[in-house]
C-alpha cells in the first residue's frame, strides 16, 4: 500500500484541525519562556500579513525612545535596527498582544477586564529591584514591570510588604468588585486550594463563609478558588483566613492529613522566615 500511494492520504480538514495547537511551556530561571506550536493555514495566512507589518526593520524597536507602532519607521529607525528578523517578529507579537489589550475590546473574565494584572511590594518597587507576579502566575522583572506600568490599560498592585489595605462592602453586594478582586491577585495569586494549578487569571471570587449563610463580600471573607474547587467549598469544606494566608480544611470523614494551604502560587513562604 506504501508504494502504491507513496504521497500518504488525501490532506483531510477534520485531521488538519484536530492537529493545531500552541503551547506556552515553562518560565525558565531567566525569566524567558519557551513556546510550541502547529499553525493551521487560516492562522499563517492571518499572521503572515501583521508580521510584515509590524516586523518589518525599523517596527516595533523596544531599544526606540519611542518604538514605531503605525505609519513607516524613519530611515534612521531602519538603519539603525540590528535585530534579527525572529527578533522582530517577538516584538511585533508584543506590539499585537499590547494593542488588543489597549482596545477594551475583549470585555471582562471573572470580573476584571481582560488586561495584564500584576502585584508587586512598595518595596521592590522602590528599588527595582526583584519581580512582580502576574495574574497568570508568571514573574515579570522590575524593570519590565515599570515599562509595562507606563502603558494605560494595566492593573499595577502595589502593598506595603506587611501590610494589606482590606476593602469592605459588607452584604451590599454579592459580587466582589473590580479593587476587592485586585486584592485578591495580589493576596492569593491563583486558585487556594491546596495543590491546585490554576492561576488568578482562571479563579473565581469564592464566599468563605458562604454567601447563603450571611457571608459578607468582604476582602478578608473571600478567597480565589477555580470553578471546581468553588463549588467542592461549598459541600463540606471549611475555608478560612489565618495571618493572611488562606487554608482549606477537609469535612472530618475525608481529613487524611492533607496540605492546608497551597504553596504553589507562593513558594516564597517556603524559603523565608516568618519574621523576614
Amino acid at each position: 500500500m506504501t508504494a502504491i500511494d507513496q504521497d500518504g492520504p488525501k490532506p483531510d480538514d477534520v485531521e488538519r484541525a484536530r492537529k493545531r495547537f500552541f503551547r506556552l511551556g515553562k518560565q525558565q530561571a531567566d525569566g524567558m519562556t519557551p513556546f510550541t506550536g502547529l499553525l493551521d493555514p487560516e492562522a499563517r495566512a492571518t499572521i503572515e500579513p501583521i508580521l510584515s507589518k509590524y516586523a518589518a526593520p525599523g517596527m516595533c524597536n523596544p531599544a526606540d525612545h519611542e518604538p514605531r507602532t503605525t505609519g513607516t519607521p524613519t530611515q534612521e529607525q531602519i538603519d539603525t535596527d540590528d535585530r534579527t528578523a525572529t527578533q522582530r517578529n517577538h516584538d511585533a507579537l508584543v506590539a499585537i498582544g499590547r494593542s488588543v489589550l489597549s482596545s477594551g475590546e475583549l470585555g471582562q473574565q471573572n470580573g476584571l477586564p481582560v488586561t495584564v494584572i500584576v502585584s508587586t511590594t512598595l518595596q521592590d518597587l522602590e528599588s527595582g529591584t526583584g519581580s512582580g507576579v502576574t495574574g497568570g502566575g508568571s514573574l515579570l522583572p522590575m524593570p519590565d514591570l515599570i515599562r509595562m506600568a507606563s502603558h494605560a490599560h494595566h492593573y499595577l498592585a502595589v502593598f506595603d510588604k506587611h501590610t494589606n489595605e482590606a476593602l469592605y462592602l459588607g452584604r451590599t453586594k454579592r459580587l466582589a468588585s473590580v479593587g476587592q478582586r485586585i486584592v485578591l491577585h495580589a493576596r492569593d495569586r491563583g486558585c487556594t486550594k491546596p495543590g491546585c494549578t490554576v492561576p488568578g487569571y482562571g479563579a473565581q471570587v469564592h464566599h468563605m463563609t458562604g454567601w447563603a449563610k450571611n457571608g459578607l463580600t468582604d476582602v478578608d471573607d473571600v478567597t480565589l478558588a477555580c470553578g471546581g474547587d468553588n463549588r467542592l467549598a461549598e459541600n463540606g469544606w471549611t475555608v478560612e483566613l489565618l495571618d493572611g494566608v488562606v487554608q482549606w480544611i477537609p469535612p472530618p470523614e475525608l481529613d487524611v492529613g492533607q496540605a492546608r494551604v497551597n504553596y504553589l502560587h507562593h513558594p516564597e513562604r517556603l524559603l523565608v522566615s516568618p519574621d523576614g
